[in-house]
C-alpha cells in the first residue's frame, strides 16, 4: 500500500510536467509554428519527460509486481481523467460537450 500512496502523491509531478510543457508550447514554439506542428511537437517532448520522470520514480520506487502496476496505472488514468474533465470545465470554461468531444475516438480531435 505504501507504494501506491507514494505513486498516487508522484502524479502530481505528471501534472507539473503536462502543464508546463503545455506553457511551454503557447509561449515559446507555438507561435512560430502551424498549430498541429505546434502539438505534434509538445506531445513529442511531453512523451519524453514523461519517460524520464517514470524511469526516474521506478528506479527510486519500484513497483514490483504487474498487479500493482496495473492498479497504479488504473488510478492514474481516473486521477487525469477527472482532473481534464474537472479542470477543463470549472477552470477553463469549457463545456461538458466539448471535453467528452475530445475523448470521442470518431470525432478525429
Amino acid at each position: 500500500m505504501r507504494t501506491v500512496l507514494i505513486y498516487v502523491a508522484n502524479w502530481c509531478g505528471l501534472l507539473v510536467i503536462a502543464v508546463g510543457n503545455g506553457a511551454l508550447r503557447e509561449k515559446v514554439y507555438g507561435p512560430h509554428m502551424a498549430e498541429l506542428s505546434a502539438h505534434q511537437l509538445s506531445t513529442v517532448v511531453g512523451l519524453c519527460l514523461f519517460a524520464v520522470y517514470i524511469w526516474f520514480l521506478t528506479g527510486v520506487s519500484p513497483i514490483g509486481p504487474g498487479r500493482l502496476a496495473l492498479l497504479i496505472g488504473g488510478i492514474w488514468l481516473v486521477m487525469t481523467a477527472a482532473f481534464e474533465f474537472l479542470f477543463g470545465h470549472f477552470v477553463a470554461g469549457q463545456s461538458w460537450t466539448r471535453l467528452f468531444h475530445h475523448y470521442a475516438p470518431t470525432s478525429g480531435t
